[in-house]
């Protein structure tokens, strides 16, 4: 019987062979179904994910009850599932039990997960996230940290998006980065490059994104110092060509949440089942026309 390959070795080998595992985010159970439902039917290898804030700003209900949903619906042909965004402090400048957490989701069954110390200083950053590589070390589960600052879950206002851009604030640094994942040991790297986030207040969610741009020299010069997968996060609104050339240079993960999330919310008054099929539609399209990886698990060695 072929040995499951695991979600660290995924990531690497779309790294090898510069395509990109999409990462898709569940606010709300029922969204789960048909995404890992396009994932099969076209043959793509994709992550589903949670982040902390889909279970205390949305409706995904907890840890646990992510991981029975994904247990129930999985197919290992196509499909990991991903602790996304467990922050150390959060959005609301609060301080987070991040070690319960994660470690509650590596005993769960995690294939793999994410610390996000990114709003501490460099040196904490590197402490809090040496900390969960060393928790999941006897597991085997692949860590992702995060280095820079990939606006957008703020609840204050943000500046004008170009003049974000310009500015280059809160960018990875590509020295800092080298020093990061030197001394983290982490097996994949989320960084900042002019992606943001959706906005998750609830006066502000359904609002549409801003069409963001991507500082893809800078994704280059950071993938040729740390030598591991890059991860794109906020990949919803941002033009295909700064994705594909993203990939070319570093990124193998992408996460995508509020291009599926937008279309259930408005559909879902309607009835459950009818906004199941717009997110099934919204990730076929994803899949086949934006990111055009359709058919990848075969290529990543899944099936």
């Amino acid at each position: 019987m072929k040995k499951m390959i695991d979600s660290r070795r995924i990531v690497q080998n779309a790294l090898k062979i510069k395509t990109v595992v999409p990462g898709f985010n569940i606010p709300y159970l029922p969204m789960m179904e048909p995404v890992v439902r396009a994932l099969a039917d076209t043959g793509t290898c994709g992550l589903i994910m949670v982040a902390r804030l889909e279970w205390t700003k949305f409706k995904s209900g907890s840890l646990e009850d992510i991981c029975s949903e994904y247990r129930r619906l999985k197919d290992e042909r196509y499909t990991r599932l991903h602790l996304d965004h467990v922050p150390v402090i959060d959005e609301d400048n609060l301080e987070v039990e991040y070690q319960e957490i994660i470690s509650r989701a590596i005993d769960l069954g995690y294939d793999s997960v994410m610390v996000d110390a990114s709003r501490l200083p460099l040196i904490e950053n590197i402490r809090c996230t040496e900390k969960i590589k060393g928790l999941a070390r006897k597991s085997g589960v692949a860590v992702e940290g995060e280095l820079g600052a990939v606006m957008g879950h703020e609840t204050g206002p943000l500046p004008p998006y170009e003049e974000l851009f310009a500015s280059g604030k809160g960018f990875t640094d590509v020295k800092e980065a080298e020093t990061f994942v030197r001394e983290t040991g982490v097996d994949w790297l989320s960084v900042a490059a002019g992606n943001i986030h959706g906005a998750i207040t609830a006066a502000k969610r359904s609002q549409t994104k801003v069409e963001a741009k991507l500082d893809v020299e800078r994704i280059g010069e950071i993938s040729r110092v740390v030598k591991i997968p890059l991860v794109l996060h906020g990949g919803t609104g941002i033009k295909n060509e700064y994705i594909r050339e993203s990939v070319r240079r570093g990124i193998a993960k992408i996460n995508i949440a509020t291009a599926i999330r937008q279309p259930y919310e408005k559909a879902v008054s309607v009835s459950v089942a009818h906004a199941q099929e717009e997110v099934y539609k919204t990730v076929l399209k994803i899949i086949r026309d934006e990111l055009e990886i359709a058919g990848s698990a075969k290529l990543l060695g899944l099936s």
